[in-house]
């Protein structure tokens, strides 16, 4: 399957899902616009997806300002030269600390994230939780943003099983293996399914932010 790069293909993939699921057009009526939002499959890529884990997408942001101004540049050399407490003072968790150093001890010990994003999707997702502290939330979040998969979709995410359960008129909002099997109807497109759904949770909340990076 070819990765997703470009807004063209978001617009493709979208008419292969709305061809799949027509239930899925007035939800793309109250998304309008899916955004690509790609990133680079690196160090920073991955950090900023630690960083915005469980947390609102504004401290995020602020966070990651703060932790690229003191690990610059962004290697893992320079991110390990650092203290806990130097990481802890950006306003990092300490497991979030822990996680970042883990992933660059990772790298320096030969990982190179850009060479596993172009891997399979079962593969890469294997390789990158075998980081402590990385879990499949943000090895799904690394395979959609960073790697481009077209068909990963995060069903722990807590803002998608919002939009499904208000998009369908659910009684109770879908969890885990129960969004999986929602969202299997959507495959090879469900990388683009969970951009419209993040979307469509984004309109229903007034624009206000919700995509994790």
């Amino acid at each position: 399957m070819r990765p997703i790069e470009t807004e063209a293909d978001i617009q493709r993939e979208l008419e292969g899902l709305l061809a799949l699921d027509p239930r899925l057009e007035p939800v793309l009526a109250v998304a309008g616009a899916v955004p690509l939002r790609r990133r680079a499959a690196d160090l920073r890529g991955l950090s900023d997806i630690v960083v915005a884990q469980l947390i609102s997408v504004s401290a995020g942001a602020a966070i990651t300002k703060r932790l690229e101004a003191l690990v610059d540049p962004f290697t893992p050399e320079v991110l390990l030269s650092k203290s806990d407490e130097e990481l802890r003072g950006v306003g990092l968790s300490r497991a979030k600390v822990n996680t970042l150093r883990e992933i660059a001890r990772h790298m320096e010990g030969g990982l190179e994230l850009d060479a596993l994003a172009a891997r399979p999707a079962l593969e890469a997702h294997e390789r990158l939780c075998q980081i402590k502290g990385i879990g499949r939330w943000s090895a799904d979040i690394f395979l959609l943003f960073c790697a481009g998969h077209p068909d990963v979709f995060p069903s722990g995410d807590v803002a998608l099983q919002n939009a499904v359960a208000d998009g369908f008129a659910l009684s109770v909002r879908p969890k885990g293996r129960e969004l999986d099997d929602i969202a299997a109807q959507w495959a090879p497109h469900r990388g683009t399914a969970a951009r419209l759904w993040w979307s469509y949770y984004k309109a229903r909340r007034e624009g206000r932010e919700t995509l994790p990076v």
